[in-house]
C-alpha cells in the first residue's frame, strides 16, 4: 500500500500535468484558427476565413477567453516545473541548475527544429528565457514577486519606448494588414516550397519573433515575470494542498476579477482615446498594451483558480484528469500538431490555408485535440513518457532512459 507522502506526491503531479493539457489545448485552438502563420495575416486571409457570423463568434470567442491567456499559463507551469526539478535535486543534495542550463540548450534545439515549420515556436523563447531563471532559484520570494509585479505592469516596455521612440530594436513590426513584407510571407506558407518556408522561418522569422518577444510588444518580458510567478507558487507549496487552500483560492478568484475588470476599464480608454487613428508610437498604445496584458494575466489566476475549484470535486477530478496523458506528453503533441498542421494547411502540404471558414477550424482542432487525447492515454499505457519526452530526458542525463512498460 503506498504511503500518505506518496499519494500526495501523484496527485499533485496529476493536477499539474492536467492543468498543462489544459493549457496545451487551449494554445492548439488558437493555432489551427490563426492557420498556423505565426504573424500578422493580410486582409485577404481575414476576408476568406470571415464568412458569417458564426466566423465572427469563433474569432471573438477565442479573442477574448483563449489568446494570450493559455500561453501564459504555459509558461505559469514552466516556472513551476522549473522549481519542482530544482527542489527534488537539493532535497537529494544535489544542485540542479547546471544540469537545467543543458537541459535549456537541447530544448533551445529542439524548439529551433519546431520553428521551421512553425515561425510562433515558443520553445526557443522558454529556453532563452529559462536561463535567466536558474538565478532566481535561490532569490527571495520579496524579489521575485516584486521583479513580476513590475514586468506586468509593463516597465520594460516602457523603457524601451523611451529609448527607442517606438523603433523596431531587431525589425520593424508594421501590423498594417496591407503591409508588403506581410503578404510576402503569407505567399510563401500558401505556394512555396518545404525549403521555402524553412529559409524564411530560420531567419527572418526569428527576427520577427525577437522584436515580437523583446520591443514594444513584449511577450517575452510577459512570459518571464509568469516565470516567476510559477517559481513562487512552487515554493509555497499550494499545489500540495489545494484541498486547503480553499480561502486563499476564493481570494484569488475574487482579487483577479476586480484586477480583470480594471484593466479592461484601463485598456479601453487607452485604446479609445487615440480614436481611429490609432499609433503605435505613442503612449497610450504602450498604456493600452500593458493594460491588456494585465488583463490576460488576470484571466490566467482565474482559470487557475476555477481549475483548482472544480479539481476539487470528485466528479470534477475525474473529467480533469481526461488531460493527465495529454499533458504529460506536452512536448511529444505541441511539435507534432505543428508538424501535421503546416501540412494540411501550408503550400508544401494540402495548401488549404486561407481555405476554411473559421468555425471549421476550430472544430477541426477540437477533433484533433480529442484524438492526440486519447492517442497520449494509449501510449502511456505502454511507454513511460512520450516520444519527444524520452529523448530530452535521455539527453539530459547522458543515457538511455527506460521508454517500454514491463507487462
Amino acid at each position: 500500500m503506498p504511503s500518505i507522502k506518496n499519494t500526495q506526491q501523484t496527485k499533485r503531479i496529476e493536477i499539474i500535468d492536467a492543468l498543462r493539457g489544459v493549457a496545451l489545448a487551449g494554445i492548439v485552438i488558437c493555432h489551427v484558427v490563426e492557420n498556423y502563420i505565426g504573424a500578422q495575416p493580410p486582409g485577404s486571409f481575414n476576408e476568406a476565413v470571415h464568412q458569417g457570423l458564426a466566423d465572427d463568434i469563433v474569432d471573438g470567442f477565442i479573442g477574448i477567453f483563449l489568446r494570450g491567456k493559455f500561453i501564459a499559463l504555459f509558461s505559469f507551469l514552466f516556472g513551476l516545473s522549473f522549481f519542482i526539478q530544482m527542489d527534488n535535486a537539493n532535497r537529494k543534495g544535489s544542485y540542479f541548475g547546471g544540469r537545467f542550463l543543458w537541459r535549456l540548450l537541447l530544448l533551445l534545439a529542439i524548439g529551433f527544429v519546431h520553428s521551421l515549420f512553425y515561425r510562433g515556436d515558443i520553445l526557443t523563447v522558454y529556453a532563452v528565457l529559462g536561463i535567466l531563471l536558474i538565478p532566481f532559484y535561490k532569490v527571495p520570494n520579496k524579489w521575485v514577486l516584486s521583479i513580476s509585479t513590475i514586468l506586468f505592469f509593463g516597465a520594460a516596455r516602457f523603457l524601451i519606448f523611451y529609448l527607442t521612440g517606438g523603433e523596431g530594436i531587431f525589425s520593424e513590426m508594421d501590423m498594417n494588414p496591407d503591409n508588403p513584407k506581410i503578404q510576402t510571407y503569407y505567399d510563401i506558407l500558401k505556394n512555396g516550397s518545404l525549403w521555402d518556408v524553412f529559409v524564411t522561418n530560420a531567419t527572418e522569422g526569428h527576427i520577427d519573433k525577437a522584436e515580437f518577444q523583446y520591443g514594444l510588444f513584449g511577450r517575452g518580458y510577459f512570459t518571464f515575470a509568469f516565470f516567476l510567478i510559477g517559481l513562487f507558487v512552487g515554493r509555497s507549496g499550494f499545489f500540495k494542498r489545494i484541498h486547503e487552500e480553499k480561502r486563499l483560492t476564493k481570494n484569488i478568484l475574487i482579487y483577479a476579477s476586480i484586477i480583470l475588470v480594471l484593466s479592461l476599464v484601463g485598456m479601453s480608454a487607452a485604446f479609445m482615446s487615440m480614436g481611429e487613428n490609432f499609433n503605435m508610437k505613442s503612449w497610450n498604445a504602450m498604456l493600452g498594451f500593458t493594460a491588456m496584458d494585465i488583463s490576460n494575466a488576470a484571466m490566467t489566476l482565474i482559470y487557475i483558480a476555477l481549475f483548482i475549484i472544480i479539481y476539487r470535486k470528485s466528479k470534477g477530478q475525474k473529467w480533469l484528469n481526461k488531460f493527465v496523458p495529454y499533458g504529460r506528453t506536452a512536448l511529444t503533441n505541441y511539435v507534432s500538431q505543428s508538424v501535421v498542421f503546416t501540412f494540411i494547411l501550408f503550400g508544401w502540404g494540402l495548401g488549404l490555408i486561407g481555405e476554411l471558414r473559421q468555425v471549421y477550424t476550430f472544430l477541426l482542432a477540437i477533433v484533433f485535440i480529442t484524438l492526440q487525447m486519447w492517442l497520449s492515454k494509449v501510449w502511456l499505457k505502454y511507454f513511460y513518457y512520450g516520444p519527444l519526452e524520452w529523448l530530452w530526458r535521455s539527453l539530459t542525463f547522458f543515457k538511455i532512459m527506460p521508454l517500454k512498460r514491463k507487462n
